[in-house]
């Protein structure tokens, strides 16, 4: 009897733990999705709005143009040119387009008259042009050019700190007096003057040709105008064809010479065009300017 008094507690207690369900073993915590940081997690936005390369360039095309100098209904000089500003006066609307000193040089010219022409959706548009402004060659081959009762859409210039050494560029031209044409390379000098702190000279890698004299390097990260084709170095060729000899001056690579937007600059304001130069905010390069 005692021992069965003795033993039932503990017989109870066994046959309690033996009808028990098992206890399952401890969940595993649920990994969480990974959350990008704020600082990545903006980053990727801003990559997302920044615009192609394609989109960038699609938006340098119209301000391009191609310069016709001709004589007797035939051309006798092309060049190339970048619109850089539009204003409103009392006279009507007018744009404005730099191109090189030397290619609106008339002097051995009877009769000469002068265009501008554009690309617009597969259509060659026409536009009668003046000059309004020039520089002496070589220290300022720059020329401005008025196009009267036309509002062009026009290029924005880059800033001094906006010309670095490795920036991808495409050059904007019209090159052997056909339609525009497109290059790219990269800003490969910029040639800095010790007094004035500004850049006096800018190279490029981008190839060129003869009538990109005037063009523009744009570059493919802003979409803006850092400097305006002067000239290349050339390299003569030569060879022979049945006792005859021949030569020709072809294009170095790397050796394509341009005036920076500080350039630029200085010209306007030295012709008395300084107001094309206001912000953007208030109109001006880039922008329409009143008057």
């Amino acid at each position: 009897m005692n021992r069965f008094l003795l033993g039932a507690p503990a017989l109870f207690t066994l046959l309690s733990c033996a009808s028990a369900a098992p206890s399952s073993p401890p969940a595993a915590p649920v990994a969480e999705s990974p959350r990008l940081s704020v600082p990545v997690e903006r980053a990727v936005a801003v990559a997302a709005a920044r615009p192609s390369r394609k989109q960038v360039v699609q938006g340098i095309i119209p301000h391009a143009v191609r310069l016709v100098v001709e004589e007797g209904g035939k051309a006798r000089r092309t060049a190339s040119g970048v619109v850089i500003g539009t204003e409103r006066t009392a006279q009507g609307v007018a744009s404005y387009v730099v191109t090189n000193a030397h290619a609106v040089d008339v002097e051995d010219l009877k009769d000469p008259k002068m265009v501008i022409t554009q690309e617009q959706q597969a259509e060659l548009v026409e536009y009668p042009v003046e000059v309004v402004a020039t520089g002496h060659v070589p220290e300022m081959d720059l020329a401005l050019l008025r196009v009267p009762g036309h509002e062009l859409s026009a290029a924005e210039l880059a800033t001094d700190t906006e010309l670095e050494l490795g920036e991808n560029v495409v050059v904007a031209a019209c090159p052997f007096g056909k339609s525009l044409s497109l290059s790219g390379g990269m800003l490969s000098q910029v040639e800095w003057d010790h007094e004035s702190k500004r850049p006096k000279m800018v190279k490029t890698d981008a190839p060129i040709g003869y009538g990109a004299s005037g063009g523009g390097i744009f570059s493919l990260e802003t979409g803006k105008l850092l400097a305006i084709v002067e000239g290349y170095r050339t390299a003569k060729v030569g060879f022979a064809v049945a006792d005859k000899d021949y030569s020709f001056d072809v294009p170095m690579p790397g050796e394509t010479f341009a005036a920076p937007t500080s350039k630029v600059r200085r010209f306007l304001e030295s012709k008395g065009f300084g107001r094309l130069l206001v912000s953007p905010s208030e109109g001006g390069v880039g922008q329409t300017a009143q008057r």
